[in-house]
């Protein structure tokens, strides 16, 4: 309960600071306009703001669904076989640094304006974590445990099964973590670029017709839909019956 409040008090006076802050500052709303304002915009926009929100969280879950799968199954293939690790890793570390921002209007140029460019950019921007959680869960298994494993005469698919799976669920719940947050990153971007839907489309359209307060609105949305899609895969992660197997 002392939690709670605490955290309750910490929002109002951040919500009380910007309330006032910027009343008193007297700063232009077209800059920063005063949270009442930008609630109020909420409030007169609410269907529109939800229809956006259900559109680019469509986007956001099934983006972390492809990318998820994808980046299991290559970190599961480069961390068991040293060619895919000599060969296809690099591309993967090539596709990482490359600035993903400049990759959004190629994906409306080969995807189109529609729901598929954005899965893409989700897809993009959440892929490589998953994979490095992966790799970073298989190749943390203890060495001990391995061998003890192999004394036994454990089958591959045993091992793999009982001791490297169970080892490498716990980082790989983290790096669930760190990629549903990118994944909402791409989703928006990708409706920075073009789209016809979607919080990044409002952002867009508010911020042209110097609607600050709807456009605050909207990144508000956002970030209350990615602190959602994170409370639940940490929810997920506080669940699991493996963290600490291996420890």
């Amino acid at each position: 309960m002392k939690h709670w409040i605490e955290t309750i008090v910490f929002w109002i006076g951040l919500a009380l600071v910007w309330e006032f802050g910027v009343r008193w500052s007297g700063t232009r709303e077209y800059l920063l306009p005063p949270l009442s304002h930008v609630l109020s915009a909420a409030y007169e926009t609410r269907a529109q703001l939800l229809s956006d929100t259900l559109t680019t969280a469509w986007e956001v879950v099934t983006g972390f669904i492809l990318a998820v799968g994808s980046g299991l199954a290559l970190g599961l293939l480069v961390s068991f076989s040293k060619a895919a690790r000599r060969l296809l890793y690099p591309l993967v570390m090539a596709l990482q640094s490359m600035p993903k921002i400049a990759l959004a209007p190629l994906m409306i140029v080969w995807f189109g304006y529609g729901f598929a460019s954005k899965l893409a950019a989700a897809v993009l921007f959440a892929f490589f974590p998953i994979v490095v959680a992966t790799m970073g869960g298989i190749a943390g298994v203890s060495r001990n445990l391995d061998e003890h494993f192999r004394a036994l005469g454990a089958s591959r698919w045993d091992t793999f099964w009982q001791l490297q799976l169970p080892a490498a669920l716990p980082s790989f719940i983290d790096g669930l973590k760190i990629a549903i947050p990118l994944a909402v990153i791409g989703a928006i971007v990708g409706e920075f670029i073009g789209a016809e839907a979607g919080l990044g489309h409002l952002i867009v359209f508010a911020t042209s017709n110097a609607q600050t307060s709807l456009s605050f609105a909207a990144i508000i949305a956002v970030t209350l839909l990615a602190m959602m899609f994170y409370w639940l895969v940490d929810l997920l992660s506080r669940g699991v019956w493996w963290r600490g197997v291996t420890a």
